[in-house]
């Protein structure tokens, strides 16, 4: 995509993040916003920026695990606008612990919130943007996480591992149906933003606290780990220059890092020699994750 000024675009898990700062930069580029997310407060403040910087916007509050949600939020969208140019897939949770200790309804809730929300979305927008006139993109939000794998969440890096190949997938679909519709997948290493409190956002079918997996030392470490490395992560405010800038260029792998590319050919190299995951040998490039 070329020219955003008065495109329409639906951004998921606007309130934080990544959905937040590349809602606000889509305001700036002149486009029309209808905006999601679970956190309805912060969501408010987020619409009243952009509303603020000229554009048009929607608030929409969707809690993208449900599938009826995420209907009425594209429902909504299309009533509004008449149709979706643009839409960032960016709503996301994660969840530390070994599989071995997690709970299933973690499992469940990650699936739901990083995976299956996609799915929704993909499935009744794409229909919507192959009806109409002129091209239109979809960003799908992963993390380095769906290209390199490393220890201690393994429910991440499945969601992530599943969102590239979906994408990936989808790209091939929409080809052969010659479809006007891009695909991209973005892929960030540790950046600033608020994943690291993804339990404030934890909906009520997913928590159960009588559970002691949640005050034991294994869940502990986890946040704090989190906290440690998403706080001293890349500056929040130079993903929208990435983002669009790929846009722009219609990449489809969008990374941030490049201090991680060779861990990334390194797995790719490894699969064919049948040699498997070595901690010890990924341990520099995991170092590298917070270079600018």
């Amino acid at each position: 995509m070329k020219d955003f000024k008065d495109k329409v675009a639906l951004i998921t898990g606007s309130a934080h993040g990544f959905g937040k700062v590349l809602a606000i930069e889509s305001a700036k580029r002149g486009m029309k916003l209808a905006l999601a997310d679970v956190d309805e407060s912060a969501l408010t403040e987020t619409v009243k920026q952009a509303s603020d910087l000229g554009a048009e916007v929607i608030s929409i509050p969707t809690d993208v695990t449900e599938e009826t949600a995420v209907d009425h939020m594209v429902q909504t969208t299309k009533d509004k606008y008449g149709r979706i140019d643009l839409l960032i897939n960016s709503a996301g949770v994660a969840v530390p612990g070994p599989i071995w200790e997690l709970p299933t309804r973690d499992w469940d809730w990650i699936l739901h919130a990083d995976l299956l929300s996609q799915v929704y979305a993909l499935k009744r927008v794409i229909p919507i943007m192959r009806q109409q006139e002129g091209h239109a993109d979809i960003l799908n939000v992963a993390s380095m996480a769906g290209l390199v794998s490393s220890p201690l969440m393994p429910a991440y890096y499945a969601t992530k591992f599943a969102v590239v190949g979906m994408t990936e997938a989808v790209e091939y679909d929409l080809q052969a149906a010659k479809a006007n519709v891009g695909m991209h997948v973005f892929c960030p290493a540790f950046v600033h933003t608020d994943l690291q409190h993804s339990e404030n956002h934890r909906p009520a079918a997913y928590t159960n606290t009588d559970d002691p997996y949640y005050s034991s030392d294994t869940f502990k470490q986890g946040q704090a780990f989190a906290e440690k490395d998403i706080t001293t992560g890349m500056p929040l405010d130079k993903i929208p220059d990435i983002v669009f800038g790929a846009l722009e260029r219609d990449d489809f792998y969008i990374l941030s890092h490049p201090g991680m590319n060779p861990a990334i050919v390194a797995r790719a190299q490894s699969i064919p020699t049948g040699k498997g995951p070595d901690l010890a040998a990924l341990a520099p490039f995991l170092e590298k994750t917070h270079d600018a």
